[in-house]
């Protein structure tokens, strides 16, 4: 981290970040707060937009687990987002992903062509990863690849989606740039 973490759990020094930290700690629990929020929680104002926006994209859309994990996991590869990566593979494996279908979405060279990953990956999950890779690596997403998604998903999907691509890949930027989990470099 290129940044000191704040101690676990931080002081506080109002009710509202009482409440705040209150709120970043139940969306851990059971678990402790993560590297991410120590390095969020310098900051009480943005740890409180952040956890709300990222907790609706990860608890509160229509997505399924593998479709929601395939975009974060395909950010965390495309960005080099090594922290964000292993987070999130063990839900996309969880949601019932194969390991050889996981080792494709790890690659960062894959191309989610039919051919080349059709046995692993269904046209859902494919359709899914180019548009990740597009709105990942060039931002605009070419008219074929935004087509193909919207013929496998329904209009709020699409939504959701794309919403879930682009937090990730705020969450994966933010990781990354100081470097929280200290293994980005290293990747």
């Amino acid at each position: 981290m290129r940044l000191p973490y704040v101690p676990d759990p931080p002081p506080t020094n109002t009710p509202d970040e009482d409440r705040i930290l209150s709120n970043v700690q139940a969306r851990r629990a059971p678990n402790s707060l993560l590297p991410l929020d120590l390095a969020l929680l310098h900051s009480f104002p943005v740890a409180d937009g952040w956890n709300s926006f990222i907790g609706a994209i990860r608890t509160r859309t229509s997505l399924s687990t593998i479709t929601r994990e395939l975009a974060i996991c395909r950010v965390a590869v495309v960005n080099g987002a090594l922290f964000e990566w292993e987070q999130h593979a063990p839900l996309l494996s969880e949601g019932g992903l194969s390991e050889e279908a996981l080792k494709v979405v790890g690659d960062s060279g894959a191309d989610f062509e039919e051919g080349s990953c059709g046995m692993v990956l269904n046209a859902e999950q494919r359709a899914v990863l180019r548009y990740t890779d597009a709105m990942t690596k060039n931002v605009s997403v070419p008219d074929g690849v935004f087509e193909e998604l919207r013929a496998c998903f329904g209009e709020r999907e699409v939504v959701e989606i794309t919403a879930t691509v682009a937090a990730y890949n705020c969450v994966s930027r933010f990781l990354v740039a100081l470097d929280v989990g200290e293994k980005n470099g290293s990747h």
